[in-house]
């Protein structure tokens, strides 16, 4: 006798984050990029306009073309799943929402002549919190070691000697917050 096999929502917080982010997609393509200028992007807008605070947040779901939502989907697909087991959904809904409103701050404030979207920053926190998974009490594992020389020295280069559209500002930034959850959830356990 063969059990059935069946698909699942496996990892919510994860799933939903990459459906609401394809809509968003979705939705730029149809309103020919209004909709995520208005709701998706932060940049250096009026502190009198409600809709800067939400983008502070909301700037993580929207993305500039199909392969920055693929690369970044590709990444919340094959980490987010398995921290959402350990950690659980609470933890990763606040690991996206910290580092969503830090870049965005980060990126109204150092930054004013240029806007910001996408996942990336997220992506990376992911990273760094998952060399974190093995972590013990008084022990810090070499994995977390190289993954954050590797991974801040690449971006402080890119930073300095490539001239892209790039922000390496998120990515470190996303990189230290994912670090420090990481941390702080490992110690808990």
């Amino acid at each position: 006798m063969t059990k059935k096999r069946r698909i699942t929502f496996n990892s919510p917080v994860v799933l939903s984050f990459v459906i609401i982010s394809l809509g968003v997609m979705v939705a730029d393509m149809l309103t020919l990029g209004a909709s995520t200028k208005m709701l998706f992007l932060t940049y250096h807008s009026s502190l009198a306009s409600p809709l800067t605070y939400v983008r502070f947040f909301t700037h993580v779901l929207g993305h500039a073309g199909w392969s920055h939502y693929i690369g970044n989907m590709m990444y919340m697909l094959l980490l987010g799943p398995m921290l959402e087991e350990k950690y659980g959904s609470r933890a990763i809904i606040e690991v996206i929402l910290i580092t969503g409103l830090v870049t965005g701050l980060v990126n109204w404030f150092l930054f004013p002549g240029m806007a910001l979207c996408g996942a990336s920053g997220v992506v990376f926190a992911f990273i760094m919190m998952t060399s974190f998974t093995s972590f013990k009490e008084g022990e810090i594992p070499l994995t977390v070691i190289l993954v954050a020389i590797i991974f801040i020295g690449q971006q402080v280069y890119e930073g300095v000697f490539i001239q892209d559209n790039i922000s390496n500002m998120a990515h470190i930034l996303g990189g230290i917050i994912g670090a420090m959850a990481g941390y702080t959830l490992n110690k808990k356990e």
